[in-house]
Parts: C-alpha cells; sequence; structure tokens
C-alpha cells in the first residue's frame, strides 16, 4: 500500500528499553554485578509471579516507583533506596537508533515512543533523552492505565499518530508485543541488537546510510 510519503511505511513505533536504550540483558547483568547478586537473579525474580505483579502494577500507574522499589528489592535481596535508578544506570542512549527515527521524521515518516513506564519519581529514565522533540508522539503506559501487548495500547498510539496499523512499523525487544501488534496489521521488528536494528530500519524505510 501507499503512502503519503513515498516509502514502504508512514509510521514507526519505537519502544523505549533495550530499543532506544542499550539492551537490558546487559544493563541487568551490569547491575547484578555491581550488587554482587549472582547472575540471573534479576530475571528469575522478574519471572516470579510476584515480580510480575510489581512491574504489571508500576506499568499502569497503579503503584509508584518507590512502592516497586521496596518490593523487588525484598526479592532479589538488596537494599531498596533508589532501586529503579541503580537498576538502569547502565540504560544509556542507542544513538544509532535515534539517528534513524529523527531521519525518518525529517523524511515526513511519523515516528513514535510507546513504553510500558517505569516511573517518572523519583528516577526518571526518560530523562535525557527529548523524546517529545525527537518523536511526534510519546505513549507511556502509565499514563493511560494500558501495557503492552494489549492491543488498546497500539490502537491508541496509531490514533495519536494517523496512520493506519497496515502502513505502520513496530520496533521492540519483546516477541510477545511484537505478536500482538502483528495480529493488529502491524510490521514486527525485532531489536536485539543496535547496529543490525539501525541497518534493518534503514532498509526497511528506504533511508540513506549518513
Amino acid at each position: 500500500m501507499a503512502t503519503t510519503t513515498g516509502h514502504a511505511y508512514g509510521g514507526v513505533i519505537f519502544d523505549f528499553f533495550g530499543v532506544l536504550t542499550f539492551n537490558m540483558v546487559e544493563v541487568i547483568s551490569y547491575f547484578e554485578d555491581r550488587e554482587r547478586l549472582p547472575r540471573g537473579t534479576f530475571l528469575r525474580a522478574w519471572a516470579d509471579p510476584r515480580g510480575q505483579d510489581l512491574f504489571r502494577r508500576l506499568e499502569l500507574g497503579e503503584i509508584g516507583q518507590t512502592d516497586w522499589n521496596a518490593g523487588f528489592a525484598a526479592l532479589i535481596g538488596v537494599e531498596p533506596d533508589n532501586l529503579m535508578a541503580r537498576y538502569l544506570h547502565d540504560a544509556f542512549p542507542a544513538h544509532q537508533v535515534l539517528k534513524v527515527a529523527r531521519q525518518a521524521r525529517a523524511a515526513g515518516i511519523k515516528t513514535a515512543v510507546l513504553s510500558n513506564s517505569l516511573g517518572r519519581e523519583p528516577y526518571d529514565p526518560y530523562a535525557g533523552f527529548d523524546l517529545h522533540g525527537t518523536f511526534d508522539e510519546v505513549v507511556l503506559s502509565a499514563e493511560h492505565g494500558v501495557r503492552k501487548p494489549d492491543p488498546a495500547i497500539f490502537r491508541l498510539v496509531l490514533a495519536k499518530l494517523g496512520v493506519p496499523a497496515e502502513q505502520c512499523l513496530l520496533v521492540d525487544d519483546s516477541e510477545e508485543n511484537l505478536a500482538a501488534a502483528h495480529r493488529l496489521g502491524i510490521t514486527p521488528l525485532l531489536a536485539l541488537d543496535e547496529q543490525v536494528a539501525t541497518k534493518r530500519l534503514r532498509h526497511l524505510l528506504d533511508l540513506p546510510d549518513v
């Protein structure tokens, strides 16, 4: 289907954690090393029903970051003080992906960030990224009470962009989220490596390597 931009896609939706930041597996590993935790401790707690519930409630805005800090700290056996900031210490910007996002927007392709929010207080993981200056739309789950992979949040961001699902691409590091978006007609792009994702994005969006 042709788009008004002349590109194969009229819109691109970017996940935040692990796509616009460093790979989250590495971020978690560095965190465990700093905290002197055995590798795998964080992901085991994340997979625990109690950990899943803490993340779900935080992402929906039902609890704040301080509550998450206390609950998750108890699961992994560390101090709760500013745990989110300690966990995300190495979630630095994925500069090459951000560069492609700016390039796509300059080419007339609508761009959005769609993030399952991890809260903004007392630690704001989005600070320093200038998301509102870089993207056309920013949708954080906690601000809307709905989270990925719920189809409703994909429909919300599509409506904000004004782009049909069939003309939109989702870049995410979660296969579950990509599958949910694909069922709505959105084209999925699994992004686990910054360089690979950047190359694939430029190809799909017909953007020059600059």
